[in-house]
């Protein structure tokens, strides 16, 4: 019996826990890293160490692979169209995976199938970035390098033409919106497979910290069915409409106008598992990560539906425990639903290396344990 082969481009841990869960379906992996320290390439046993901007190590890499898919979206879109050229099958499919990577293409493509969005433009040089300004509501303005940014990198949000000249440095086109006066940020996630089956996560509330994702609550507290409804039908919109195959988050600003209507518009699409997707690992009948790889290969997917009232994922980041393995026995005795996951990473200050994940009924109770592990964790609570 022959089982096919995904390659997954990228190996950090979004490569490490679709692998995970591809191995109760005895799915092979092939990996493309950047090094053989990665979070994934720590676990796959088939490992290709080069270079993802080659175009000759990606289709090498490419050889005796069924689909090739990614844990970023980094890969050039030049290099993609090649090696579709040559025969391979590239999923979430290249045409839908540049609007994950062009922040101006996926905003102007937005805007042609009615999808709300902030008011944006792409502007030339700080003298533009205040005309743009001034054609709205003033300063502050958020800029964005269209492509390359992540986990806040690349955005600014600057309060005037004096402060705008650095995203001008990157060298690549720069994304001018006006900031959202946003109540919370929602985060819809949608899974779609070739022949066009598809389905829809709860919407969660994603809560950052510094740029960086902190905290996901699934559901999202105190939001309406009608809202929760609306985002759940516009990612699902987004993903028919850009022929999305995987799995897609849809980051969205939660607003409210002055007369108390509720809105949501979309900030960032991503067509990868997302870190606001993490909390499905254990609290959804079917995880992320476990439906994209069924997508990715056109079988049926599964079940997305929550497996408890509330889960908590919170992101473990690097800080000051002298030895964080050693940390597992006062989490785990504390609480013994408490799931841990940890990444191999080398831990910095500020860095992602792991995420716990929690659930329950309560909410409050869920979110203090949920809280109180990646704290400890981090060691930044130490009692």
């Amino acid at each position: 019996m022959t089982f096919p082969v995904v390659g997954m481009v990228g190996g950090g841990q979004l490569a490490r826990m679709t692998h995970e869960a591809g191995i109760p379906l005895g799915l092979k992996f092939k990996l493309l890293s950047d090094s053989p320290q990665d979070s994934a390439a720590q676990v796959v046993s088939d490992v290709v160490v080069g270079d993802h901007r080659d175009l000759d190590t990606l289709r090498a890499f490419a050889q005796g692979c069924d689909v090739i898919t990614f844990d970023h979206e980094h890969v050039p879109t030049e290099h993609l169209r090649a090696l579709e050229a040559d025969g391979v099958v590239i999923r979430p499919g290249i045409e839908a995976l540049i609007h994950a990577q062009d922040k101006g293409v996926m905003r102007s493509r937005l805007d042609a199938i009615g999808i709300p969005c902030p008011r944006h433009r792409i502007v030339t040089d700080p003298a533009d970035v205040a005309r743009f300004a001034e054609e709205g509501d003033g300063f502050p303005v958020v800029l964005k390098t269209v492509r390359g940014g992540y986990d806040g990198k690349g955005v600014w949000v600057v309060d005037s033409a004096e402060e705008a000249g650095d995203p001008f440095k990157a060298g690549v086109p720069v994304l001018a919106e006006e900031k959202v006066d946003f109540v919370r940020e929602l985060a819809a996630n949608v899974v779609r497979s070739p022949h066009g089956q598809a389905v829809a996560y709860p919407v969660v509330e994603s809560i950052q910290v510094g740029g960086v994702c902190d905290t996901v609550i699934a559901p999202a507290p105190g939001l309406p069915e009608e809202l929760s409804l609306r985002a759940q039908e516009l990612a699902l919109t987004i993903a028919k409409e850009l022929d999305v195959v995987g799995h897609l988050a849809v980051e969205l600003f939660e607003t409210v106008e002055p007369d108390g209507t509720r809105g949501i518009a979309v900030n960032e699409l991503a067509m990868r598992p997302h870190n606001s997707g993490h909390w499905t690992q254990d609290g959804a009948v079917t995880s992320q990560f476990a439906n994209h790889v069924r997508a990715v290969l056109d079988l049926p997917l599964g079940d997305p539906r929550p497996r408890a009232r509330w889960t908590v994922m919170a992101n473990v980041l690097g800080g000051d425990f002298p030895d964080m393995y050693s940390a597992y026995l006062h989490c785990m005795a504390r609480d013994p639903q408490l799931k841990i996951h940890m990444y191999g990473k080398d831990v910095k200050p500020g860095r992602k290396v792991g995420h716990v994940n929690v659930y329950g009924d309560d909410l409050d109770d869920v979110r203090e344990r949920a809280r109180h592990a990646a704290d400890y964790l981090r060691g930044t609570l130490l009692e």
